[in-house]
């Protein structure tokens, strides 16, 4: 496995700040998803709201994984980005009238459905067309990840999924209904996990609930398992560990949670799969002697990157210009008027000066797709390496 190489060379006739994206470590993520998630049963599918970058997807897509939609949007660009619709799954609390109809009529792979009224609204559109829709229907298996607030998203209290008491009742419809399919049930309980024993517990909970059902509903058959996503990467060392450990992942999958014949298994991983492959490229505008503190302000801030203002997350902060061996200590900002705007405080980076590149790593995932023109700022660009 190599360092990530940064090209400051090809980076002078870029307009900062901009993501730049090493497509050689992708694809290498990529080999590793495909050769360890090889196992009877399993589909891997790529959770498009981690980066929509065009080119990203298109890779991903050639790689033979399927799409987790959470908009219409995403949906299209999945499409267009080579995702065969029979591939795509359609999450989300809020699917609109208009992007179940155009989802029924693209003629998606499955509907993640997190609610009763949802479930209705799509048997009733399903209806008016005359097409059967595919369901799974989102449970909350009560499990904590012990991941940031967030992006914890498996408990009762959460406004996802659906409680395990009201299920049956939400699969007899789906059992009894003309223009419901019942293809399985769905299970997500956060993101960022490095500590793999919730899933674990997961598989647990999985096997108890499907011999439950199997109880309640006798002959009842669940083709789909979808376990999610969440997979965490390492931050604070991109270099050392650009590739999730994906061969101990879905070995747990394929140790403690057995399929039936015929039955698949899906998952949805999105930060595992590119957050290592991009990092946001700014330049330093000045070097700000405080009165206690030496400042290295970015021309890229929040508006390009806001994971650490909205998540309180750190990325590793590397000065990719300097050649000098003296090291100093630097708060590292942004340029927006927010005091939030901030990447790093007390950072030891070699001497710095204006005019310096400096890259914000593992920024692939949630960084270029949740930019915004905060402060009428233009969104970040995009460049490649070769």
């Amino acid at each position: 496995m190599t360092k990530t190489h940064f090209p400051t060379d090809r980076f002078e006739s870029a307009q900062t700040p901009f993501y730049y994206y090493d497509l050689h470590l992708l694809d290498e993520t990529l080999k590793a998803v495909t050769e360890y998630s090889d196992v009877p049963g399993f589909c891997v599918h790529y959770a498009v709201k981690a980066n929509a970058n065009p080119e990203v997807m298109r890779r991903i897509a050639a790689a033979g994984l399927g799409a987790d939609t959470v908009s219409i949007g995403e949906i299209h660009a999945a499409v267009t980005a080579g995702f065969p619709a029979p591939k795509i799954v359609f999450a989300g609390v809020g699917k609109t009238d208009e992007e179940i109809r155009t989802a029924l009529e693209l003629g998606i792979g499955c509907f993640n459905v997190e609610s009763e009224a949802e479930l209705d609204v799509i048997e009733e559109i399903a209806a008016s067309m005359g097409v059967k829709a595919p369901i799974a229907l989102r449970v909350n298996p009560e499990i904590d990840a012990h991941t940031h607030h967030y992006i914890t998203t498996g408990l009762a209290e959460n406004k996802f999924g659906i409680a395990r008491e009201v299920l049956p009742a939400l699969i007899k419809k789906c059992l009894e209904s003309d223009h419901l399919q019942f293809k399985g049930l769905h299970f997500h309980i956060g993101s960022q996990i490095t500590d793999l024993t919730p899933y674990k517990i997961l598989c647990e909970r999985i096997l108890e609930l499907q011999k439950e059902l199997e109880e309640k509903f006798p002959g009842l058959e669940i083709p789909n398992l979808n376990v999610g996503g969440g997979l965490g990467i390492d931050y604070d060392e991109p270099d050392e560990n650009p590739i999730p450990d994906f061969k101990t992942y879905f070995d747990l999958f394929k140790r403690y949670l057995p399929l039936k014949p015929g039955q698949k298994l899906h998952f949805e991983l999105g930060r595992a799969i590119v957050a290592q492959c991009g990092s946001l490229i700014c330049k330093v505008v000045f070097v700000k002697e405080g009165l206690g503190k030496r400042f290295v302000i970015l021309d890229g801030g929040m508006a390009a990157l806001i994971r650490p203002a909205l998540y309180q997350a750190h990325h590793k902060i590397e000065n990719i210009s300097s050649t000098s061996d003296i090291m100093e200590k630097y708060d590292v900002v942004g340029p927006i008027c927010e005091s939030s705007d901030t990447f790093g405080v007390d950072e030891i980076l070699p001497l710095t000066k204006r005019g310096d590149y400096m890259a914000l790593r593992s920024g692939g995932a949630y960084g270029e797709v949740m930019a915004s023109c905060y402060n009428c700022r233009p969104l970040p660009g995009s460049l490649y390496s070769c």
